[in-house]
């Protein structure tokens, strides 16, 4: 068992780092205006990979073994990985180098958090991942126990996460031109609201279909403008505020899952999806009343 926690701590570490590096070289390259449709193209790549990853993991829970699967994602991350060092190679001597540092320090995360902008984003986010990712950690187990159906059935229907996201990185353009950033977050909320709420109210595992589409089209609205705004928290520092931002919501996701775990050990998996769905109705419209989200 300890060996399996050093393991998933290597492999979080060794993973952390490549959405916040992406999105801050985003945010160096294109203007505020343009970012969250550039974000949004880039949340498709990630959409079509998870809805690969979850049907495959399907398959091979099924018919396989789910170890083989680690090995398959092992394999195929090294081969990437190659061809991104042979194709990153050149921007170590065009960006030159930083300032050596001799020591760690927090302080710059610190004066990060002092700005109110910065906390509202972070905050969000931490709350997000803690209900959304720590329920939905249970929605597989859910299906199972409650209809018993497959674990191909259960892959492809929580590959419908995904297929929202896809959605949403297809259609960002119109998405922000009609409803803006406050409308945004305030849709996507109430989105995944509803669909935790009707999964627990109404037990049929059919609605999972298209309340699993809609929850994934309700999360990239909300998560991808505040992705957006973290890009511009600190422009002179952006790294600094979007690993914040992919911290804040890792560890969310985590002590989520954890608590959410005792909810279901406890009262079950329909106290739990109720409990999300309240949750993030109210941090929908905190988000919503907080003026000072939408940059000047």
């Amino acid at each position: 068992m300890n060996r399996n926690y050093e393991q998933r701590f290597l492999t979080g570490m060794a993973a952390a780092g490549i959405i916040p590096i992406t999105l801050a070289y985003i945010g160096d390259n294109f203007p505020y205006e343009k970012r969250q449709a550039a974000i949004g193209k880039y949340l498709s790549a990630l959409m079509l990979g998870q809805i690969l990853g979850g049907s495959l993991g399907g398959i091979f829970g099924e018919y396989i073994s789910w170890r083989d699967i680690f090995l398959l994602f092992g394999i195929v991350s090294l081969g990437i990985a190659g061809l991104l060092w042979r194709g990153t190679r050149h921007l170590g001597n065009a960006q030159g180098r930083q300032e050596q540092r001799g020591r760690i320090t927090f302080r710059p995360y610190y004066q990060l958090l002092t700005q109110p902008i910065a906390r509202t984003v972070i905050i969000g986010v931490f709350v997000e991942g803690f209900c959304v990712f720590g329920a939905f950690a249970y929605i597989g187990a859910f299906l199972r126990d409650r209809y018993s159906l497959s674990y191909v059935a259960i892959g492809f229907m929580l590959s419908g996460f995904g297929l929202g996201g896809l959605i949403y990185s297809r259609s960002v353009k119109w998405f922000v031109r009609r409803l803006g950033e406050i409308g945004l977050m305030g849709m996507g909320g109430g989105l995944m609201s509803i669909s935790f709420l009707a999964i627990a109210l109404f037990q049929n595992w059919m609605l999972f279909i298209p309340l699993s589409i809609l929850m994934g089209l309700g999360f990239y609205m909300m998560h991808s403008t505040l992705q957006t705004q973290a890009t511009e928290l600190s422009p002179e520092a952006r790294g600094t505020a979007v690993s914040l931002f992919a911290f804040s919501l890792f560890v969310g996701q985590g002590i989520g899952a954890g608590l959410f775990g005792r909810i279901v050990d406890s009262f079950g998996y329909i106290y739990c999806f109720i409990v999300v769905g309240v949750a993030i109705a109210l941090l929908s419209v905190w988000l919503v009343n907080q003026k000072q989200v939408v940059p000047n």
